[in-house]
């Protein structure tokens, strides 16, 4: 089921909040934990390389790293909308309310794969990493925006208060997305990177996860599923991704 040509690498994991402002925000929060959850159990290590509060609460967006060997590919199967049904705890008339969050995993590259990246197709950006406020906002413009003008790749990292630090990571960011690239044009079988772009909303959802009327999570694709969703939300989303990779498999073969 890892056989394949980048499973043995590490994983970069980037969770997005879909439209809906703060619920959807708060669902993008529980997924990222849900995802460290996971790694911890699995005794992968974790780095948080980028990170956008969102207005109120939760996040508008993350990205971690998640090293360790098939990391990428355990997880690879994970790409695409994951869409929450719960009572909003931000509604004061408690009503039943829908988030979406998209997931995209792609492998990260190492001294062993070659990248030639063209300096004429880069730009680079430079800003203040965000922060908690007081002490922690950082005054001196470390965080960095990479630009890949033939693909349209935008990197953002902010991990450390070096800004060449940040530029070396985000280059091996931007070199790990053009490998799984080239991973995907090998495999006719998959859509185009990121499914297509597909919007978050109604319709694109490879999971759902139902908190109210009933407890309920479902893989769209591989119809796996299992009431214990507090397990799930505790990283146990094992019995997801090796329904994944066998369905993946078979059809591959």
């Amino acid at each position: 089921m890892l056989s394949e040509e980048g499973d043995s690498l590490s994983a970069v994991l980037q969770i997005t909040a879909g439209a809906g402002g703060t619920e959807s925000c708060d669902w993008a929060e529980m997924l990222m934990r849900m995802y460290l959850m996971w790694a911890e159990k699995n005794k992968f290590s974790v780095k948080e390389l980028n990170h956008q509060a969102g207005d109120i609460a939760g996040i508008k967006t993350v990205t971690i790293e998640i090293n360790g060997e098939y990391g990428f590919g355990w997880l690879k199967g994970e790409n695409g909308v994951h869409r929450l049904v719960r009572i909003s705890p931000f509604d004061s008339n408690a009503k039943r309310h829908t988030s979406f969050a998209s997931v995209y995993v792609y492998p990260l590259v190492d001294d062993s794969i070659d990248i030639i990246v063209n300096a004429s197709d880069i730009s680079w950006e430079t800003m203040r990493a965000s922060g908690a406020g007081g002490q922690n906002v950082n005054k001196v413009e470390t965080a960095v925006r990479l630009r890949h003008e033939p693909t349209g790749i935008m990197i953002e990292n902010s991990e450390t208060r070096s800004q060449l630090e940040n530029k070396n990571k985000a280059m091996q960011l931007l070199k790990s997305q053009l490998y799984e690239i080239e991973l995907q044009k090998k495999l006719t079988a998959r859509n185009e990177i990121e499914a297509s772009k597909k919007k978050i909303e109604w319709g694109s959802q490879i999971r759902n996860y139902v908190m109210h009327p009933y407890k309920l999570v479902k893989d769209v694709r591989t119809h796996s599923e299992t009431n214990d969703i507090d397990n799930v939300m505790n990283g146990g989303i094992d019995e997801f991704l090796k329904s994944f990779l066998m369905l993946y498999g078979q059809k591959q073969n």
